[in-house]
This record gives structure tokens, sequence and C-alpha cells, in this order.
């Protein structure tokens, strides 16, 4: 039986991931229906991706019993009353990343999926990729030795983006692409909590982060750096460095496709895709589709790949961060 998926939003990532999914077996997975904030729009997205149906409310969407996935594509600051909406309705969820705005608002999303008993997954679809996949085998083999630092950057100018920019919209550097530096950190040393978080940072006039610094300290003498902006371009790269030799991956570090191990590169295609892409690599949300697939088959209600743990770790660190920076959002004063 194919995976049934309903796309929650008609925008850019839900665009791509139904371009993502005409890459993978129709046998195994189908997008059935779409739902937007207007009817019009969900006929127009139904159209363009041929999708059988289209909804004008979102509540329409969680209650349609032929649906067996929501992929959860609107803005984030949203995620939470529209992942609750999805998670009471006892549907399966895979939330866009970040997860939600604040560590409140994704510990209530997690305790609806356990009330519900369904299966939940934040969206870093970065740890679906063979390439992490790769990352994690050499890490587990000690290939490199001691891992003693781990570096990762991304930055990307994005100031013409209101979404990036705006306090409301729940802009800021760090939770549109510092996210997957911090994620990235997270993989390599297992979910650890780090012992210590410093961040520094600079703020656009409306209050949300330009540029951060983050510098973690975990158990065993171990540090990551990561740097983030949404006003330059950075390398967009993450490298991984033990004492027996080091681990690269090469931008774009949040969808990659070529790995570097001693000095020897190893590439990671992607599948073309059957219509133009809004982001870069997006073919490869396949991945994450193909994970969560795997995940009902085994009956699991969480991924390995990004264990709810984890996912509630790395929004402990970004409030973390926002605090020391001085970010606050409207939700953080619910």
């Amino acid at each position: 039986m194919a995976t049934r998926w309903g796309l929650c939003g008609a925008g850019k990532i839900s665009h791509d991931f139904s371009v993502a999914m005409k890459t993978l077996p129709p046998g195994d997975h189908q997008i059935v229906a779409v739902a937007a904030r207007s009817l019009e729009r969900a006929r127009e997205f139904a159209k363009k991706h041929s999708i059988p149906k289209a909804y004008g409310s979102y509540e329409e969407l969680a209650s349609d019993p032929e649906i067996d996935m929501v992929y959860l594509g609107v803005l984030h600051t949203e995620h939470w009353r529209l992942g609750l909406l999805v998670l009471h309705a006892g549907k399966n969820m895979l939330c866009e990343k970040p997860f939600a705005m604040n560590s409140r608002e994704v510990g209530d999303l997690i305790a609806a999926s356990k009330k519900s008993n369904v299966f939940l997954m934040e969206a870093i679809w970065s740890r679906c990729f063979p390439l992490h996949r790769e990352v994690r085998r050499l890490l587990a083999e000690d290939a490199i030795g001691d891992v003693k630092l781990v570096k990762a950057s991304f930055g990307s100018p994005q100031l013409h983006i209101p979404r990036s920019v705006e306090k409301e919209l729940g802009g800021g550097a760090l939770l549109d692409i510092g996210v997957y530096t911090l994620q990235f950190v997270l993989m390599v040393f297992n979910g650890e909590r780090p012992e210590s978080i410093h961040a520094t940072g600079v703020l656009l006039n409306s209050g949300v982060d330009e540029s951060m610094v983050v510098v973690m300290k975990f158990p065993r003498n171990r540090l990551a750096f990561c740097f983030f902006s949404i006003t330059v371009s950075l390398p967009n790269d993450a490298t991984i460095s033990g004492t027996k030799g080091t681990i690269r991956v090469l931008g774009p570090m949040h969808c990659p496709t070529t790995l570097e191990v001693n000095g020897k590169a190893t590439q990671y295609p992607l599948p073309e895709p059957s219509l133009p892409l809004n982001f870069t690599n997006s073919t490869g949300l396949r991945y994450e589709a193909e994970e969560v697939r795997q995940c009902l088959l085994k009956g699991l209600k969480e991924s390995p790949r990004m264990p709810l743990s984890e996912s509630a770790l790395l929004t402990e660190v970004m409030d973390e961060c926002r605090k020391q920076v001085g970010v606050v959002f409207n939700q953080d004063l619910q």
C-alpha cells in the first residue's frame, strides 16, 4: 500500500516537496490532498501537481480519512496551532523545520502526538540524505578517531525576503538557517546535551538576529563552533575534526552531495526535478518522505534519524541562543 500524503500549505516548500515525491515510486507514495487558506490557491496547486483533492481549510484536510501522513509546510509561526489541529485529529505528521517557535510549543506538539499515539517528526531533511548516513557510519566506526571539534557555517543574503526579517513571521538567521548548523553538531555528538552554550550576534531593527556565532562545549573536552547569517554568503559547509582525520561536508551542508574524508571526495548525486524548484537540491526531500514511510511500516511513532528528544534539545539550544542574543518573539511571552 502506498503512503497517502496530505499537504498542509501550498507554498514554495510544498511545491518542492511535491516535485521530490515524483522521483519516488508511485506505488510507495501518493499525494492525495492539499489544503491552503483559500480553496482557489489549493485548486491551482492541485492542478499543477495532479493532486486529486483540494481543500480551502486545514480542518478539512485534518479530518480526511484517506490521509495517512500530513506534511506541514506552512510558516513556522503556524506550526504549533496547525500541528495541534493535525495531531488532535489523530493524523501522523511530518512538520517542517523549525519544529515550532520555542520549547513550550515543541513540548505541546510532542505531548499531543503521544496522546493521539501517532507518528511525529521534525523535517530536518539533512538527516535523511545518504551522505549524512555515511557520516554517521564513519563516526560509529571511529574512522577519524576521537572527534574534538565540529565547525559548521551557513550564510545566505536574505534581507529582501519578508519572512526572513520580520519578527511577526518568525524571522532571523537562527530559526531559518542556523538550525541546520546546530542540528549537524547534535547529530555528530549523538544528541548529547552541551555543557555550555555561548552565543553572540547582531540584530536587525525588527529585533530578529541578522548574524550569530555559537560556541558549544560538550563533555570530554569537545567543542563546536557554528556561525550563520542572513546578510552575507558563507561557505555553507561543515567540518568534523578528529584525532585521526577529518570529515568535510561540502556546501550546501544542509542538503549535501559531496563528502570529503581525509581529502578524498565522494559524490552523492540527486535525481533531476520534473519542474523548476524554489530551493537548492530540493529533490532531496524524497529521502525524508521515504524515511517516514519506513518508520510507518515498522510501526514506529518517531524517527531514529531525528528523534523527538533531539528536536526538543535542538529547540532548547536555540531558545538559549536567542536569550543570550536578545531575540524575543511574541510566542515567548504567552
